[in-house]
């Protein structure tokens, strides 16, 4: 039986009731969740539905019921109240990904399953944060991380995650754009078992700089580095405009499309599938898929949350995981 390590993100939010909700339907795979038992006792009591806890015992065999949790305990450092953050909980969050992430590079997990955090509150308690994908990259010691989310069949990796867009021209580089697109190729290639995949690259620009008119990055850098792959047998594309790129025309034939910056190509892929859609990590020596939102602060304790992209962040993780178990 897979076995999959789950941190609930944010106390406040809404991650703790989702992975309540969870538990409460058949899953084919061992849950444990790395968090503070009690929070999740909470918010059973609050949602009204039914939870054992269990603490994990990893010499234990490998089971799963409905309405059982198993926890590594991480404990809060004050009690977690629903919809109000707390900086002094902010340390408690980066521990229980730590304990989980180790748990993947020592074998105990086979995969990482993450809920929503708050940057804002992360960073409010001075520790510098800027996402799960660069936290995640540091604790596995990985040169570059690439963000997609998948929808259905759309796949969406970005070549720079969570940075102001005015930084984002800069970053576009030669080195870490050939970079992302290997980590891209091969782990369509590994992790999704597409032999040949065949990638939309968008340029950074309107009109994808329209031949040097509105902006250089498109000449100087992007076109050379598909150029450079594709004589190495990549099969890219690109840069294309983006405002044209997502259109039945180009991703009947992608397998996945490279956006340049977080809000190029996310909008698009979260307008098709809100809700359904899955954050993956790649390039990591571990999988690790996430929800698709935020920590929805407001629906925290109230029931009203809903677990679908939770339920397809699972899915994605046991996927993963045995198709390289099969390889």
């Amino acid at each position: 039986m897979i076995r999959l390590a789950l941190t609930p993100g944010e106390p406040a939010g809404i991650g703790p009731d989702l992975y309540v909700q969870i538990v409460q339907k058949a899953i084919p795979a061992e849950i444990i969740a790395v968090c503070d038992p009690a929070l999740l006792e909470q918010r059973a009591r609050l949602l009204k539905l039914p939870l054992r806890v269990e603490i994990f015992d990893p010499r234990a065999a490998r089971t799963a019921a409905p309405g059982v949790i198993k926890v590594m305990p991480v404990p809060l450092e004050r009690e977690a109240v629903p919809g109000k953050l707390d900086k002094a909980n902010a340390p408690y969050v980066l521990e229980t990904l730590r304990q989980a992430v180790n748990g993947c590079l020592d074998g105990t997990f086979d995969a990482l399953v993450t809920g929503p955090v708050h940057k804002g509150v992360i960073n409010d308690a001075g520790l510098p944060f800027t996402g799960h994908t660069e936290f995640l990259s540091e604790l596995t010691h990985s040169a570059q991380p690439v963000m997609m989310l998948v929808s259905g069949s759309l796949r969406v990796a970005l070549a720079t995650t969570h940075l102001p867009l005015r930084e984002v021209s800069a970053a576009i580089t030669t080195a870490r754009l050939s970079a992302v697109l290997r980590v891209l190729h091969h782990d369509l290639q590994a992790r999704f078992d597409i032999a040949s995949p065949r990638i939309m690259v968008c340029g950074l620009n309107p009109h994808a700089g329209e031949g040097g008119h509105l902006g250089r990055e498109e000449t100087e850098v992007i076109e050379p580095v598909v150029q450079q792959l594709r004589g190495e047998g990549m099969k890219l594309t690109g840069p294309l405009a983006a405002d044209t790129l997502f259109t039945p025309k180009y991703l009947n034939d992608a397998d996945a499309v490279l956006a340049m910056y977080h809000d190029q190509g996310l909008p698009v892929l979260k307008y098709q599938g809100f809700g359904k859609a899955v954050n993956i990590t790649l390039g990591l020596p571990i999988i690790r898929t996430s929800v698709d939102h935020g920590t929805a602060l407001e629906l925290a304790g109230t029931g009203r949350g809903e677990s679908g992209s939770l339920e397809a962040a699972l899915r994605a993780a046991l996927e993963m995981v045995t198709r390289c178990k099969d390889i």
